[in-house]
């Protein structure tokens, strides 16, 4: 189960935690990820996806779900993502 968030590409990072001694101790930190079901116009389906909650609160400021996964370049986004990106592009240049 992956723990990368398929839209943004933000996934878990490495840090260290520093004690009061400056002890420093490997520490994970990963995103949270949930599993939503997002609605595309363009579509006219639900698709679900692994996503983060901070890209939840930026598709709510963009203006939805296409206009999001539009503006995104496809090199962030996972392979899912990519398929979808390309429907809703031909799906929009149709009608």
């Amino acid at each position: 189960m992956s723990r990368r968030c398929e839209l943004t590409g933000k996934g878990p990072i490495v840090k260290n935690n520093v004690s009061h001694s400056n002890v420093k101790t490997k520490a994970w930190m990963t995103p949270n990820i949930q599993k939503r079901r997002l609605y595309s116009d363009a579509l006219g389906t639900f698709v679900t996806l692994r996503i983060a909650t901070r890209t939840i609160r930026t598709i709510e400021h963009v203006g939805g779900f296409d206009k999001f996964i539009l503006s995104q370049s496809s090199d962030t986004l996972s392979k899912r993502a990519r398929g979808l990106q390309s429907r809703i592009q031909k799906t929009r240049a149709q009608g």
